[in-house]
């Protein structure tokens, strides 16, 4: 088995911007987003089998549109962290919502089959290069995007590696957009729930402040 082909790398923006007032949006992060920072960005995958391999091309380019347009409905993942540090030895965190753009990478395994990868009880050895984003933590999302895919063909399917920074959101809503994404490459375009990304803050000033204190000595 031969290693993993990086074949083009592209930055996707979402298609509105505008839509429901993203434009240049900052939201802010709570203490509990915070506790994630020191740690490594979160990663799930798909698995397909493939029955036209010519049409690979038109396949890539169809999925980097519809990336774009769920990006329109979840802007918060086609933005950029925003980490400032007070005189008070205190920093607060937020996104900006500026459509920097998350990353898409096509790559190609061409020896490497659906089998190889689903059959091992442990992870095969090339699951590592089928990820993007390795070993970058979630307080670098102030350079890095906040979500990247890698599609990469196998010999006989596409593997989709999707990799997005924990203070973002939780699974749920990593989870959420992954199935709009879904949905808008199947040719639906209907959001059944609207997304929320502002956080909940409790109204105690000093608490908030004592766990930005402990982030930032965790950082």
């Amino acid at each position: 088995m031969s290693s993993v082909q990086v074949l083009s790398t592209t930055t996707i923006h979402a298609q509105n911007h505008n839509l429901n007032g993203s434009n240049d949006r900052t939201i802010d992060l709570s203490p509990w987003d915070l506790q994630f920072l020191p740690f490594g960005y979160n990663q799930i995958s798909f698995v397909y089998r493939h029955s036209n391999k010519s049409d690979i091309f038109n396949q890539i380019q169809h999925l980097k549109q519809s990336f774009s347009s769920a990006l329109d409905f979840f802007h918060i993942f086609a933005g950029r962290l925003k980490i400032t540090q007070h005189g008070d030895n205190t920093i607060s965190c937020s996104i900006k919502c500026n459509n920097k753009g998350a990353l898409f990478v096509h790559a190609a395994a061409k020896y490497i089959t659906v089998n190889d990868i689903l059959e091992p009880t442990h992870l095969p050895y090339v699951h590592h290069s089928l990820f993007l984003m390795n070993g970058i933590k979630n307080y670098q999302g102030t350079s890095h995007p906040l979500l990247a895919v890698q599609v990469t063909e196998l010999d006989d399917g596409i593997f989709i590696g999707i990799t997005s920074s924990h203070v973002v959101g939780d699974a749920n809503l990593f989870s959420n957009f992954n199935n709009l994404w879904a949905k808008i490459s199947r040719g639906s375009f209907e959001v059944s729930k609207t997304p929320i990304f502002e956080r909940w803050f409790p109204k105690d000033k000093d608490w908030i402040l004592l766990c930005m204190k402990i982030i930032l000595v965790m950082l």
